[in-house]
């Protein structure tokens, strides 16, 4: 059995416009890596070795030693690891840079221990880091990190994640403005209440979405890829969305919208091309405003987290 493990865990784009808290995927770049080691006494000891200043050292304030300790606490193992952090997704990013640290703790512990649970069992844990990052338990990033792909969460009570078709040959455009957002403000500006014409809409995109991700309908999804509820709000967090995402279409991409919480913003596209128009696009409009960014361009991560190469 082995003592040590290193382990890639990806980027995600969650909500995807109209889903909020239900939709998301993986990507392939960017992600983290990190080592986790098996150690002789219990407990969970943390070292970061990237610059990100205010990462968590204490296991129960991180969401990578959260997340471990609820799923050796279900596996009623006293087992003590040695986790060692080398983040490339900058927290606060909005592109799942807990999601990726819980992920990767989760999988790898139960790597290490022979795999006591299947790869889907491991995002219940998961999610319990995401409840350190941002107050809630959602797991439409923790989701797609784990197990790849495109994921519908069905229900969270009980939980139910679903792997979605979808046309292989999608690009992303992602383009993450240098400022930030934190999930938790991100989620307190949100309305508690919506006007039924609101969710009768959002509802009939999330259907539109799923069905032409199914379909490879490339026109349902550009049509679908709309959030008359959630981005309204957050959109005013980010300083010029609106012309960075006409920007993004008029470069020919699908539709555009806010990464999880932002201020990520991505592009789903047809072709690299599109893809790589689309982020120079928006990468202009930032820079109209004085504002830095960083472009990734990705096709989706198929297989989620994983032993790294």
């Amino acid at each position: 059995m082995e003592n040590s493990i290193r382990i890639f865990a990806p980027a995600t784009v969650a909500n995807v416009a109209c889903g909020f808290d239900i939709l998301g995927f993986a990507l392939e770049n960017p992600g983290d890596e990190i080592i986790i080691k098996k150690k002789d006494k219990p407990g969970i000891t943390i070292f970061n070795t990237t610059p990100y200043k205010g990462i968590p050292l204490k296991a129960e304030d991180n969401t990578i030693g959260v997340a471990m300790q609820t799923y050796l606490s279900h596996i009623a193992s006293d087992t003590g690891f040695e986790v060692t952090i080398t983040k490339k997704i900058k927290p606060g990013s909005g592109i799942g840079s807990s999601a990726a640290s819980a992920a990767a703790g989760v999988f790898g512990a139960n790597m290490l221990l022979d795999q006591p649970l299947k790869k889907e069992e491991l995002v219940q844990f998961a999610m319990h880091g995401e409840r350190v990052a941002c107050g809630s338990a959602h797991a439409d990033n923790v989701a797609p990190a784990i197990l790849g792909g495109f994921v519908l969460v069905r229900s969270y009570s009980p939980l139910d994640v679903i792997r979605l078709d979808f046309p292989e040959d999608l690009f992303i455009a992602i383009i993450h403005p240098q400022i930030e957002v934190k999930t938790e403000d991100a989620r307190k500006v949100l309305r508690t209440e919506i006007q039924l014409k609101d969710a009768v809409k959002q509802w009939g995109n999330i259907a539109g979405l799923v069905a032409g991700l199914a379909r490879k309908d490339y026109s349902l999804i550009a049509r679908s890829l709309e959030d008359v509820i959630i981005e309204p709000v957050r959109s005013l967090l980010i300083p010029g969305y609106e012309k960075v995402k006409r920007a993004a279409i008029d470069a020919g991409a699908l539709g555009c919208s806010i990464s999880g919480s932002g201020p990520s913003v991505f592009a789903l596209c047809q072709t690299q091309e599109i893809a790589h128009n689309a982020s120079i696009a928006m990468e202009k409009e930032f820079a109209n405003l004085e504002i830095d960014s960083v472009i990734y361009n990705s096709k989706i991560n198929l297989e989620g987290v994983q032993i790294a190469e």
